[in-house]
């Protein structure tokens, strides 16, 4: 039986009806980002596109050190504080660039109309001011609300994410708080200011598993019932056929696959992204070992000549050590892999 049969007998994937105009709410476009390092600029992110519509989330996926953060980070263009600087491409929201807005149009869409849930919530909040205090500022920040206006609004967005005893909880610091309860705060503080557009960056990292499965359901239905479109940020196969309706695989900088989550489920083009999900128990097949991926993502500076992840690959000859391999080298409508030699059982297998 096919690979997404039983995936979808596990998860609680959603699909958008054929018939439903999409709207684009977000867009990268050909974004590459330097880092400073050793006394220079090293290409960090290199000409990135992707997009996600109103209503839709859309899975960035990879390991550590592929660019993941850095690429969700400059939407709101966080970046500029680590001196991190746009080289190529630009970013848009409802078709407005966000690298040419002034800051004080960059103040108003970050946490009003883009919030972002960063990850490691045991160190997210700041944990000299109280849970209150750093809730009430988000809002004064965003809403026309007095004192008690904004207080109440606090305790009922603690309510909404499943926090007991909400108005006892505002005078509480960040370590009087489980993982599980921080991670709550962050997502009602994201929520504070009734974004359009969240960014969930490793939401459930640091947290047990039982926390995982209640934060994801969470967000889940959060981002349904509000309609938000949702870049989420993850390394994890699992959690992106939980949540997911588009996904982009990145490696060493770049997109290297992208389609919708039928499409990479189902058919997935690129070596890489196929040992992703081979490394996920309750995704590879039964019958087969799980994935190891040898070898570690080459980092910034050091990138080879040809495809990045050739130094890794089973598929890999030695034309694949020297060329570089363009970002739509195999294509079946939608779904594009940065990859020639799979393009022969791609095909056989969309078949």
């Amino acid at each position: 039986m096919r690979l997404i049969i039983r995936l979808l007998s596990t998860f609680h994937w959603k699909a958008s009806p054929a018939f439903v105009t999409l709207t684009l709410m977000l867009e990268i476009r050909d974004l590459s980002l330097t880092v400073p390092m050793q006394n220079t600029a090293v290409q960090a992110v290199s000409h990135v596109s992707l997009s996600v519509h109103a209503g839709r989330v859309t899975g960035l996926v990879g390991e550590s050190g592929c660019g993941k953060t850095l690429t969700a980070q400059s939407i709101l263009r966080l970046g500029e504080f680590q001196s991190i600087e746009r080289t190529n491409g630009d970013v848009f929201l409802h078709g407005e660039s966000i690298f040419n807005m002034t800051e004080s149009e960059l103040r108003q869409v970050r946490g009003g109309k883009v919030a972002m849930i960063f990850q490691e919530p045991m160190t997210a909040l700041n944990p000299v001011f109280s849970i209150g205090s750093q809730m009430l500022e988000v809002i004064h920040l965003h809403l026309d609300m007095n004192k008690a206006e904004a207080k109440a609004h606090a305790i009922t967005l603690l309510e909404d994410v499943g926090l007991e005893d909400a108005e006892h909880l505002l005078k509480q610091y960040p370590d009087a708080l489980s993982g599980g309860m921080r991670q709550r705060v962050l997502i009602a503080m994201a929520m504070s200011a009734h974004p359009e557009f969240i960014i969930a960056d490793e939401p459930t990292t640091a947290l047990d598993v039982s926390v995982q499965k209640r934060i994801i359901a969470l967000l889940r239905k959060l981002q349904q019932d509000k309609n938000l479109g949702m870049l989420l940020v993850t390394h994890d196969f699992g959690l992106v056929a939980e949540m997911c309706d588009d996904v982009v695989v990145m490696y060493a900088g770049e997109v290297i696959e992208s389609g919708s989550v039928m499409d990479i489920f189902n058919h997935p083009a690129h070596p890489y992204t196929r040992a992703l999900m081979g490394c996920r128990p309750e995704i590879a097949q039964a019958e087969k070992k799980l994935t190891v991926i040898e070898g570690q993502v080459p980092s910034p500076g050091s990138w080879p000549q040809g495809c990045r992840f050739a130094a890794r690959c089973s598929h890999a000859d030695s034309d694949c050590m020297q060329q570089a391999v363009a970002a739509d080298a195999w294509r079946n409508e939608n779904h594009i892999a940065r990859c020639v030699h799979v393009q022969k059982q791609a095909i056989e297998s969309v078949a």
